[in-house]
């Protein structure tokens, strides 16, 4: 089991080379209110001075502590000839260089300490990783932390005790983490700032050790006999009492063995039944041994975390591609695969399908049939003509001769005014997937080709030539859509065998009804002197005024009478079968000469002509609308989305297989070869912790 502690330190040393957190490794982290003595606790189990020491705030950037256990024989065989003694350290950031000095070791943590933090009592998060070879240490990684602090001194910000704060909870958050929470015993343990940081992440106290410093300064006549049994703040790993040298001992020059030494007397003086369970080389003993049974546990789940992460830093460093050799080979790849997923987002067979939206051919379709055909569908094949208009426009068709007929004239110029309305919808629609067809660049680009991303000047450029190419295709599309609307304009087909049906239905309806009112009307109808014109086969006059003159009533009783006058013919004449109210065709009446009122009500010939030409209108309109859906799709499918399809990768390639272009094209985004470094730097080193865990015999876990 000893092998195991080893083993962390090999995969801190990995992961350390990449400057990663991704990886949470079991360690011990040193937790305590300032100048309680944590870096004494620290020198103590290295057995040697090697950390600043002072009054206020000293350590101000984590330390992370590898003490690692050698063989005297082996270390002077297998290290550096040009080392001498069998004690060592060697920092990361000083990569090879070996101090045998420990006096040299205090003044480089000193001095990187500055070099991040200033010199005037700031504060980094920032690491410095120190690694101690010696024979009279045992295996342990701790992390030394800076104190709790509440009064910011110096330059340090007025937060620094929530900087602080945070900095211990990155680091004891991490559910593999130690944590040895260090309590001066001069204090109450009551008002531990430590135990209290360590019980927010970890209230059972599973993963916490207490430490007491300082039993040789407690007042006289007190003792920690209560603390050190447990009985006042009960710790699940225990705790364990130690005393440090003073700062007198320190400038004194006295040795960590020494101090030792009088700590075993003192212990054995002051709590003799507790002796054997307190101390320094117990506190080494127990830590040794909790952070074996940690890593131990810890070691399956960190083997798979591993594993995990090994998977998808090589699914990420094969998103960033390879760099590149053969330029034109490269481009012409990046060019075919980009034009054949455009083609595929179109037809419906990319790899990557939209599952949020509509994307591609699917929304052209939608576009074609649910959008552009409800468009059409709703406009109103009248909209936008009132009676008076289409009365207007045939009366100006018969210029100065009043017409027995509707003329033709005037339903052409109508007909032709409402078609000229589905112009705008049609030429929308063209827009419309113009538009789609410039979001599937995207969506190629985004999804199907991330190798585009690699070269931001290849992604422009090809978005510029799809974009150029869509551009170029526009006005044709619109202006076929457009001479599709002129043809319909061009010639009103009368003889259209749906209009022509329509129509015979129309005439056998008028037929029918003008024969019911020839048999209601009588022959032969007297009339005054005083009266207007005469009727011609039956027909009233549109005026409607009384044949009898002043002699008929002029109220409503008059109008209800029906019989001796016109209007009661015309009314009779209305009620017979086959002209009721739902009929188009009311009393055939004959325009007067003079010009029509706006607000007057229009005679029953008036509204039969309007009636027919509204009939006529609408079903002439229904073919031409018919004919409009079915046309401008295919003329869109034709010209626009097919050419591009056909054309796309002739013309990439037409303007993009250059060979003055290579080099400019294929320039990686700045950050492109960067990322693509780290991730295969991180893969690396994944792969070798994973080679390192898998050195591990089962039988070492036992």
């Amino acid at each position: 089991m000893e092998a195991l502690i080893p083993v962390i330190n090999k995969l801190q040393d990995v992961f350390n080379t990449v400057g990663a957190d991704i990886i949470q490794l079991p360690q011990i982290a040193v937790v305590g209110t300032q100048s309680s003595g944590k870096s004494s606790v620290l020198e103590s189990l290295v057995g040697r001075d090697l950390l600043p020491r002072g009054t206020g705030v000293v350590t101000r950037r984590p330390l992370i502590l590898q003490l690692v256990n050698v063989d005297p024989g082996d270390a002077r065989k297998n290290d550096d000839s040009d080392r001498e003694g069998e004690e060592w350290g060697k920092f990361l950031h000083t990569k090879n260089m070996i101090y045998t000095d420990f006096d040299e070791i205090r003044q480089e943590i000193e001095n990187e300490t500055e070099r991040i933090s200033g010199n005037n009592k700031g504060i980094s998060d920032e690491p410095i990783h120190l690694k101690i070879f010696s024979p009279h240490v045992v295996n342990l990684t701790l992390v030394d932390l800076p104190g709790i602090t509440k009064v910011p001194v110096g330059d340090q910000p007025k937060d620094i005790e929530v900087q602080i704060r945070d900095l211990i909870l990155k680091h004891i958050s991490n559910p593999n983490c130690i944590i040895l929470a260090v309590t001066a015993a001069n204090t109450d343990m009551a008002t531990s700032e430590a135990l209290k940081v360590a019980r927010e992440v970890d209230p059972d106290g599973r993963r916490t050790l207490a430490v007491v410093t300082k039993l040789d300064l407690m007042d006289a006549g007190t003792d920690a006999m209560d603390v050190l049994m447990g009985r006042v703040i009960p710790v699940k790993l225990g705790l364990i009492g130690v005393v440090n040298r003073s700062q007198l001992d320190i400038n004194n020059k006295k040795s960590v063995t020494d101090a030792i030494r009088d700590e075993h007397a003192f212990l054995q003086k002051k709590y003799p039944s507790l002796a054997n369970r307190n101390g320094t080389k117990y506190l080494a003993r127990t830590l040794n041994r909790l952070l074996m049974h940690h890593i131990r546990d810890c070691l399956p789940e960190l083997k798979t975390r591993i594993n995990v992460l090994a998977a998808q830093y090589q699914s990420l460093l094969s998103s960033y591609g390879e760099p590149v050799e053969d330029q034109s080979a490269t481009l012409l790849q990046l060019i075919t695969k980009f034009a054949t997923e455009y083609c595929n987002t179109i037809e419906g067979t990319a790899k990557y399908i939209e599952t949020a939206e509509l994307c591609g051919g699917a929304r052209i379709c939608y576009i074609f049939h649910e959008t552009f055909g409800r468009t059409l569908e709703s406009v109103d094949p009248l909209g936008g003509l009132s009676t008076i208009d289409i009365l207007t426009a045939i009366r100006n068709a018969t210029g100065p001769r009043p017409s027995l007929f509707v003329p033709e004239v005037s339903f052409e110029l109508l007909v032709k005014k409402q078609v000229k309305r589905l112009e705008e919808p049609s030429l929308r629609c063209v827009e419309l997937v113009h538009e789609e067809m410039q979001r599937i660049i995207q969506h190629c680009s985004n999804y199907s080709t991330q190798e585009l991303q690699r070269f931001p000047k290849l992604h422009e450029a090809i978005v510029e030539v799809v974009t150029s190419l869509l551009r170029k295709r526009l006005p044709i599309t619109n202006e076929m859509v457009h001479n599709l609307v002129a043809i319909e304009l061009a010639y009103i087909n009368t003889k259209h065998p749906d209009f022509a049906d329509a129509c015979g239905v129309m005439n056998n309806n008028i037929e029918e009804q003008r024969r019911n009112r020839m048999r209601e009307l009588p022959t032969v109808v007297p009339r005054d002197k005083s009266a207007g014109p005469t009727v011609v086969s039956g027909e009233p006059p549109a005026s409607g005024a009384d044949m009898d003159g002043a002699k008929a009533p002029a109220g409503p009783q008059g109008e209800q009478d029906g019989t001796g006058n016109w209007r009661g013919m015309l009314k009779k004449g209305e009620e017979a079968p086959g002209s009721g109210p739902g009929s188009p065709l009311k009393g055939a009446v004959n325009l007067l000469d003079v010009p029509v009122p706006v607000a007057r009500k229009l005679s029953s010939r008036e509204q039969r002509d309007c009636e027919v030409i509204e009939r006529l209108i609408k079903s002439y309109f229904l073919i031409v609308r018919k004919n409009i859906q079915d046309s401008v799709p295919k003329a869109v499918m034709h010209f626009l989305v097919n050419h591009v399809k056909d054309s796309l990768q002739s013309e990439l390639v037409g303007q993009l297989y250059k060979s003055g272009l290579l080099n400019d094209l294929l320039t990686e985004s700045e950050d492109m070869a960067q990322r693509r470094k780290e991730a295969a730097d991180m893969l690396q080193a994944l792969q070798k912790a994973s080679q390192v865990i898998a050195e591990i015999r089962e039988t070492h876990l036992w």
